[in-house]
């Protein structure tokens, strides 16, 4: 197999950007690749995932993960939030991590069901960017969070991630019915306290958004059956990774920078390696307006907000999503932010990324607090 190497994603502006541990030059990378007797790359986006002939997969600290405690998120810092570590599933090893505000401004928050980025791939809930970004939500949008870490691709190729996010919802579903009886005093009585479980919106960014939508559809499909006493209100979309064979203007023209979150080839690489096997990017996971995708018509969707970047190459395939959305009668929202691209909320790659991402937690708790 012909071996393909993509651009680098580099994140600058933030401190934390001296503790990365630095990658090995390409030709020593490839050195190391002749001798662990793993055969050949076949398939690599330098400084975050290199897959070799024998499948064997290697993932480089591109980004540090942090424990639950970390940035005073201790329980008792005054307006802060607490988090904590979960296990959601055993026998696939998923686990989320939980973050609620201490000290919640009245009655119970509204539930986010969350699933980071990273192109199926990589990203983990544990990752120091996502930490930040949902402490930040958590007390700015005044909602409990629940950050699911789900199995990657190409070891677990979709629809593993799918399946991964309904396992979430059914762990979440026990927990409602655990405080809805008041029948347990356990380690998580304080997230659980917290938590307006009739008030749950599902929300991702990037490959996360796409898990968010599928498993969307599949709740309202009745995948997981009755789900009281949780009430799902909504999906937030936050620059929703889809392709498909057919290329969009902004994929095809739109130039991005050395340190781009996202360019056309290494997209196509995220999408080589989490579709099953020989599936093309018209497949329904990946293009939901294809031919082979169902109806959108048919699917039963929650109100969605979709949250755009200007400079992404995904913009055009985002704004065809929420034109056809309106088009099939669905309740849409869109919100466009200016200058940046693709991940700026949580990469902060881009001088506007910080004024832009308090537009988009301004955004998402509007979107929550009307429903």
């Amino acid at each position: 197999m012909r071996r393909r190497r993509m651009g680098a994603l580099h994140v600058v502006g933030e401190s934390r950007v001296s503790s990365f541990q630095q990658q090995q030059p390409p030709a020593v990378a490839l050195a190391a690749a002749g001798k662990n007797g793993h055969g050949a790359v076949v398939e690599e986006i330098h400084g975050l995932i290199r897959v070799y002939k024998d499948g064997h997969v290697e993932r480089p600290p591109a980004i540090p993960d942090v424990p639950c405690t970390w940035g005073g998120t201790a329980p008792g810092a005054p307006g802060g939030v607490v988090a904590r570590d979960v296990v959601v599933d055993r026998a696939t090893g998923v686990w989320a991590r939980l973050y609620a505000p201490t000290a919640p401004a009245g009655g119970r928050l509204p539930v986010v069901v969350y699933f980071h980025g990273g192109g199926f791939c990589v990203g983990s809930a544990a990752w120091s960017c996502y930490h930040e970004f949902l402490t930040q939500m958590a007390a700015r949008a005044g909602c409990a969070v629940m950050s699911v870490d789900y199995r990657l691709a190409p070891e677990h190729r979709l629809p593993a991630a799918f399946d991964d996010g309904l396992a979430a919802v059914r762990w979440l579903r026990h927990q409602a019915g655990l405080a809805s009886r008041a029948a347990a005093n356990d380690e998580l009585s304080w997230w659980r306290a917290r938590c307006g479980f009739d008030r749950v919106f599902l929300m991702g960014d990037s490959a996360g958004a796409n898990i968010a939508f599928h498993v969307a559809a599949r709740l309202g499909q009745g995948h997981l059956g009755a789900l009281s006493p949780l009430a799902v209100r909504g999906a937030v979309l936050v620059q929703p990774f889809f392709g498909g064979e057919a290329r969009t203007a902004s994929e095809k023209t739109m130039a991005q920078p050395p340190r781009s979150a996202l360019t056309l080839p290494t997209s196509d690489c995220y999408w080589r390696l989490a579709l099953p096997a020989g599936a093309g990017r018209d497949h329904p996971w990946c293009n939901p307006l294809s031919r082979a995708a169902p109806r959108l018509e048919t699917l039963p969707l929650p109100p969605l907000l979709v949250c755009v970047s200007e400079a992404d190459i995904l913009r055009d395939r985002n704004l065809e999503l929420c034109r056809a959305m309106h088009k099939a009668g669905k309740s849409v929202e869109q919100a466009v932010y200016g200058g940046v691209g693709h991940a700026f909320q949580v990469l902060h790659n881009c001088h506007l990324s910080q004024p832009r991402t308090q537009e988009m937690l301004a955004h998402i708790k509007a979107f929550v607090s009307a429903r």
